[in-house]
């Protein structure tokens, strides 16, 4: 919900994992959120940076390592990184 100067107002927002697309409820406490660093062509941090959540489903399973890979090399060819 949102006030009339337009800022959000709601107490809890849910957020999706990248890998599946399921809801991460605020009872989900195995849920990670990443942020992965963007790099300069001479490897420095750039200051940038690429948030991913991972749902505690995906953890359990024991898939976090290739789902944040697949989703990083997908985000990597979009921002041009080599």
């Amino acid at each position: 919900m949102q006030n009339e100067e337009g800022q959000n107002m709601d107490l809890y927002i849910p957020r999706k994992c990248s890998a599946t697309n399921r809801l991460i409820t605020s009872k989900d406490h195995a849920s990670v959120q990443l942020n992965v660093g963007h790099l300069d062509e001479f490897g420095r941090y750039s200051g940038q940076f690429t948030t991913f959540a991972l749902c505690g489903f995906i953890r359990a399973q024991g898939d976090a390592d290739s789902a944040l890979d697949r989703l990083w090399q997908k985000k990597k060819t979009e921002i041009g990184q080599q």
